[in-house]
Protein backbone atom coordinates (compact mmCIF):
# COMPACT_ATOMS: atom_id res chain seq x y z
CA UNK A 1 0.00 0.00 0.00
CA UNK A 2 1.33 3.19 -1.24
CA UNK A 3 1.51 6.36 1.58
CA UNK A 4 -1.20 8.52 -0.11
CA UNK A 5 -3.23 5.32 0.13
CA UNK A 6 -3.04 5.64 4.33
CA UNK A 7 -5.99 7.02 6.21
CA UNK A 8 -4.79 8.42 9.83
CA UNK A 9 -7.62 8.43 12.09
CA UNK A 10 -7.12 9.76 15.74
CA UNK A 11 -8.89 9.24 18.71
CA UNK A 12 -9.10 12.75 20.52
CA UNK A 13 -10.87 11.61 23.42
CA UNK A 14 -13.06 9.21 24.58
CA UNK A 15 -15.51 7.88 27.61
CA UNK A 16 -17.05 5.25 29.43
CA UNK A 17 -20.44 5.32 31.31
CA UNK A 18 -22.89 2.64 32.16
CA UNK A 19 -21.49 0.09 29.57
CA UNK A 20 -21.67 2.96 26.68
CA UNK A 21 -18.65 3.92 24.77
CA UNK A 22 -18.12 7.08 23.06
CA UNK A 23 -15.00 8.27 21.31
CA UNK A 24 -14.22 11.48 19.53
CA UNK A 25 -12.22 10.70 16.30
CA UNK A 26 -10.33 12.81 13.37
CA UNK A 27 -9.35 11.26 10.28
CA UNK A 28 -6.13 13.44 9.39
CA UNK A 29 -6.82 12.57 5.42
CA UNK A 30 -9.85 15.35 5.23
CA UNK A 31 -10.28 16.75 8.98
CA UNK A 32 -13.57 15.61 9.50
CA UNK A 33 -14.03 14.87 13.14
CA UNK A 34 -16.91 12.50 14.35
CA UNK A 35 -18.35 10.27 17.47
CA UNK A 36 -18.69 6.92 17.65
CA UNK A 37 -20.70 5.61 20.18
CA UNK A 38 -21.01 1.81 21.29
CA UNK A 39 -23.70 0.75 23.96
CA UNK A 40 -21.86 -2.98 24.89
CA UNK A 41 -24.88 -4.12 26.45
CA UNK A 42 -27.10 -4.00 23.79
CA UNK A 43 -24.21 -4.04 21.35
CA UNK A 44 -26.09 -0.67 19.16
CA UNK A 45 -23.61 1.57 17.28
CA UNK A 46 -23.91 4.78 15.45
CA UNK A 47 -21.83 7.55 15.10
CA UNK A 48 -22.15 11.24 14.37
CA UNK A 49 -20.43 13.54 11.91
CA UNK A 50 -19.83 16.93 13.25
CA UNK A 51 -21.23 19.76 11.08
CA UNK A 52 -19.57 22.99 10.14
CA UNK A 53 -20.34 25.02 13.08
CA UNK A 54 -20.94 22.81 15.60
CA UNK A 55 -18.55 22.01 18.93
CA UNK A 56 -17.01 18.45 18.50
CA UNK A 57 -16.86 18.60 22.36
CA UNK A 58 -20.64 19.57 22.51
CA UNK A 59 -21.46 16.62 20.07
CA UNK A 60 -18.99 14.66 22.14
CA UNK A 61 -20.58 14.94 25.50
CA UNK A 62 -24.58 14.51 24.00
CA UNK A 63 -24.40 12.38 21.27
CA UNK A 64 -27.81 10.95 21.40
CA UNK A 65 -29.07 14.72 21.63
CA UNK A 66 -27.07 15.26 18.03
CA UNK A 67 -27.93 11.73 16.70
CA UNK A 68 -31.86 13.34 17.20
CA UNK A 69 -30.80 16.22 15.61
CA UNK A 70 -29.34 15.38 12.68
CA UNK A 71 -32.22 12.96 12.09
CA UNK A 72 -29.82 9.92 12.58
CA UNK A 73 -30.46 6.68 13.87
CA UNK A 74 -29.10 5.27 16.71
CA UNK A 75 -29.01 1.24 15.70
CA UNK A 76 -27.30 -1.13 13.74
CA UNK A 77 -30.31 -1.51 11.48
CA UNK A 78 -29.89 1.98 10.79
CA UNK A 79 -29.12 3.24 6.63
CA UNK A 80 -25.62 3.68 6.26
CA UNK A 81 -25.15 7.25 5.19
CA UNK A 82 -22.77 9.93 5.84
CA UNK A 83 -24.24 11.35 8.81
CA UNK A 84 -24.42 7.92 11.07
CA UNK A 85 -23.59 4.25 10.00
CA UNK A 86 -23.01 1.57 12.26
CA UNK A 87 -19.92 1.15 13.08
CA UNK A 88 -17.27 -2.03 14.17
CA UNK A 89 -15.33 -1.12 16.86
Amino acid sequence: MSPENITTIRELDSRVSHGVQVRLLWCEHDDRVWVAVLDTKTRDAFRVLVAEGERPLDVFHHPYAYAAHHGSATHPAATNSEKTAPLQI
